[in-house]
């Protein structure tokens, strides 16, 4: 079995491209996975979240994550409080104020209806926690690894909080059903997503490492690798069945290379304002690498399974957090190789 998760874990990229392709080329399975309904819950509200499939798979990625958190590395935190702040602060500010500087010049594009697809993708990527794998990018890097946890552990604590927050502003920059979609989301529906799909399952799982202890812990974890690998690139397939047989099928170019020189510009921004941070509060290499892996790397998982469910009239959006998804892999890979292996 670790044998088959580090073979997995070589070529990921790879199989999530591949997944990609299988998601155009036969999204019918993938669009059943969607469409599985495993009941509701009731939320402060008085209105009952429904749950599904991908919601599940989701949970069960960020109780994985939780799981991997010891409880000593939780302590350890609070050692960097400052750096930690900063940096969260960052992931979320940076997107907004790129998008605010890009907003006159990404408006001239010929098409409305593609730009507001475009704006609301941005909105899901940015208002997402840093992802957990930000965190083994950075332990690969020889980064801090309690810096990256506190990064991903703030950010996916408060998210219930920060992400209505930022679709708010977007919905601010965006115009029509968009804007008002974005608006509803951040009203009515993402306080229930956030707590039930990215926190409680975060929780859960730091909860269930420390009952369990850490040498049951990391007998299971062989296990848990290879089943997270499985479920991840099985929601990935699920969430780009609704939007990529149709981009295929149809391509429009010039559309898609606009998405991708924005999502690339995005995606390089949040490496570099990483890199700035840390020139900034003069931190050594070890917190270089955290602040550079946390905010150039957000959960798309979660924008991606939040849009196909509130957003499943505007399949568009899917697209920008597709190819984020694919260029923060290869951003980070790059970084690694060219910064921190040149550098240690």
């Amino acid at each position: 079995m670790s044998k088959i998760t580090h073979l997995i874990h070589q070529n990921f990229f790879l199989l999530l491209l591949a997944a990609y392709a299988l998601a155009a080329l036969w999204p019918t399975l993938g669009l059943w996975l969607r469409n599985v309904q495993l009941g509701q819950l009731p939320w402060l509200d008085g209105t009952a979240f429904k749950l599904s499939l991908p919601l599940l798979m989701l949970s069960f990625l960020l109780f994985n994550a939780g799981l991997g958190i010891k409880a000593r590395e939780l302590k350890d935190i609070l050692k960097r409080p400052a750096v930690i702040i900063v940096g969260f602060l960052a992931n979320l500010a940076v997107p907004i104020l790129l998008v605010l500087l890009l907003r006159t010049a990404m408006q001239q594009w010929h098409n409305l209806d593609e730009l507001q697809n475009l704006l609301v993708g941005l909105a899901l990527i940015s208002s997402m926690p840093i992802a957990g794998s930000s965190a083994a990018w950075s332990q690969n890097a020889n980064g801090n690894l309690t810096l990256s946890l506190g990064l991903v552990f703030l950010s996916t604590l408060l998210s219930p909080l920060t992400t209505p927050l930022v679709l708010n502003i977007f919905g601010f920059l965006t115009t029509g059903d968009y804007s008002d979609d974005l608006h509803e989301m951040a009203a009515q529906g993402t306080h229930a997503f956030m707590t039930f799909t990215v926190v409680l399952p975060a929780v859960l799982g730091i909860a269930t490492h420390f009952l369990l202890g850490e040498k049951r812990t990391a007998e299971a974890k062989p296990f848990l690798k290879l089943s997270n690998f499985i479920v991840l690139l099985l929601l990935n397939y699920a969430n780009a069945a609704t939007s990529l047989p149709e981009a295929f099928a149809k391509p429009d170019w010039d559309y898609l290379f606009f998405i991708f020189v924005t999502t690339l510009v995005l995606c390089a921004t949040a490496f570099s304002a990483g890199w700035g941070i840390a020139r900034l509060l003069k931190v050594d290499l070890s917190e270089k690498a955290s602040l550079m892996f946390g905010l150039g790397m957000n959960n798309n998982g979660t924008g991606l399974v939040l849009a196909a469910t509130a957003l499943s009239d505007h399949p568009g959006v899917l697209l920008p957090m597709i190819f984020y998804t694919l260029i923060q892999q290869v951003f980070a890979a790059i970084v690694d190789c060219k910064v921190f292996k040149a550098e240690n």
